[in-house]
């Protein structure tokens, strides 16, 4: 029944108990409306925002930074943790690269003198070049850097991190993924926020969001936000049910009308609700739909694609080991990406002050030869690689694990937009009551905060007002438009890297 014509109240299906589905639960279920959250995870809330544990050493799941602009999302982050909670962290982050550390974000006088004389005056010419003869179409997120930082910076600290991310080349990588994860920077701002006093700002007036110097940090990890979240949701009257997976998504009418989850023992339960919110990967998603889409609809949808990483956990018998919070391996030596000091997160982190804990990132996709590798021989290689590069002698690592997270990523290639317009356009047709949020949920990187924020509008979509989510952004600004042809409200958007 639909509530809008007099019918039941509302009842709210959300599939995911990431932070979008969960910032849903608890606007929704702080204004009475009632909802029941179901994750496939039978352990953690929080999807990729999750904190995980190993003998009492805690990790975030690529490190989450709580950063934003958007008021109303900090405002929902101090109503579910107590001010006791919440540390104020400073950023260190670096760059390693032939055997050197580079500031990041990029400081320009710091990265031409590690370079040395000949290097860093080439760079300068190629940057001159490119601002004389800038590429014209710029697709790509090489286009987007070159004509920003010149061909030579961008293959010494660009293209070789991206591709290990993406595991595809960074012509082939749309540029709004550039255009939303380094908006606003280019060696010319980086020159000059060199000489602007503190200042972060470009030359537009918006905050350079890679400048960010400082952040907020739960200080058990950004996962005790999503579990205190869920007690809420279900202190209000929620259900959130772990180890729940949607099976079938049945629809008819215009509308969705059930959900066939299956839980523990393979046992399937059927849920019936007013409206429906998903976080799913939408190729999932539609794969789901009875009847099913349309060919071209589910071929759109398959032709979405994602990236997966793990992370290898290495505990280390020192106290001190580097002091960055994280450090981008741009090495083409070896397989690692990104390495995690959780202690410098937070020193809750860690049970024992004398030890660390490393989070070494590999980017991989599910399936393939990396990924299907052995926990042995992935502690292995970290443990070699995190020697090559000097981080820490093979005999101080006393212990490791694994955890693998799939679909970390959507990847944006360079049809992903039209693929995700198919969908869209289908769904409006056949399931008027359900609402897409989340990074994957929208096939867009979003930032923990974006997802939030498209979360909140959804929710209080069904509260009677009329907003559109997917006009949330990882810009610098974004126009929440009303559905028709009203007043058009805007306000800025989140911000974090």
């Amino acid at each position: 029944m639909d509530p809008s014509d007099g019918g039941a109240a509302r009842h709210v299906v959300i599939m995911g108990a990431g932070p979008a589905g969960l910032t849903a639960a608890w606007e929704l279920t702080r204004n009475d409306v009632g909802v029941e959250v179901h994750e496939a995870d039978p352990q953690f809330v929080g999807g990729i925002a999750r904190t995980a544990s190993y003998k009492g050493f805690r990790f975030d799941i690529g490190g989450h930074r709580f950063f934003t602009k958007a008021d109303e999302v900090r405002k929902v982050w101090h109503e579910i943790l107590a001010p006791a909670d919440w540390l104020s962290v400073p950023r260190m982050s670096r760059i390693y690269y032939n055997g050197k550390y580079f500031a990041y974000p990029l400081k320009a006088f710091d990265a031409l003198q590690k370079l040395g004389v000949v290097t860093a005056v080439l760079c300068v010419l190629s940057y001159l070049r490119a601002r004389v003869r800038p590429r014209a179409d710029e697709c790509s997120f090489e286009d987007w850097i070159v004509n920003r930082f010149g061909e030579r910076l961008y293959r010494i600290f660009f293209k070789t991190y991206t591709e290990k991310v993406w595991g595809m080349p960074c012509s082939e990588i749309s540029a709004d993924w550039a255009a939303q994860r380094i908006k606003g920077l280019s060696l010319l701002e980086a020159v000059r926020n060199a000489f602007a006093s503190g200042s972060k700002k470009g030359a537009d007036g918006e905050v350079i969001k890679t400048l960010i110097d400082e952040f907020e940090y739960p200080r058990y990890g950004p996962g005790m936000m999503w579990e205190r979240a869920t007690e809420q949701v279900r202190e209000r009257g929620g259900s959130v049910t772990l180890g729940s997976r949607v099976a079938t998504i049945r629809h008819a009418g215009g509308r969705v009308r059930e959900v066939v989850v299956r839980q523990g023992g393979g046992r399937e339960v059927v849920v019936t609700g007013t409206d429906y919110v998903s976080t799913m990967p939408i190729r999932e998603l539609v794969a789901m739909m009875d009847p099913p889409a349309p060919g071209h609809v589910r071929a759109a949808a398959e032709a979405l694609r994602y990236r997966d990483y793990l992370t290898v956990v290495l505990v280390v018998d020192t106290p001190d080991v580097f002091p960055d919070n994280w450090i981008y391996i741009h090495d083409p030596s070896v397989r690692l990406g990104r390495v995690q000091n959780y202690k410098n997160w937070s020193p809750f982190m860690v049970p024992d002050r004398a030890q660390s804990a490393l989070g070494l990132e590999y980017f991989c996709t599910e399936g393939d030869g990396f990924w299907e590798l052995d926990d042995d021989e992935l502690l292995a290689l970290a443990k070699r690689e995190t020697a090559q590069i000097g981080l820490a002698a093979p005999g101080a690592i006393v212990d490791g694990t694994i955890v693998r997270m799939r679909k970390a990523y959507p990847v944006y290639d360079e049809d992903y937009k039209e693929h995700v317009a198919v969908v869209r356009a289908w769904l409006d047709e056949v399931a008027s009551n359900l609402q897409l949020v989340g990074r994957n949920g929208m096939h867009k990187y979003n930032n923990q905060d974006h997802s939030m924020m498209a979360a909140l509008l959804a929710a209080r979509n069904l509260l009677g007002e009329q907003w559109d989510p997917w006009k949330v952004n990882t810009d610098a600004e974004y126009h929440e438009e009303l559905r028709d042809d009203h007043d058009t409200a805007a306000r800025t958007t989140p911000q974090r890297i």
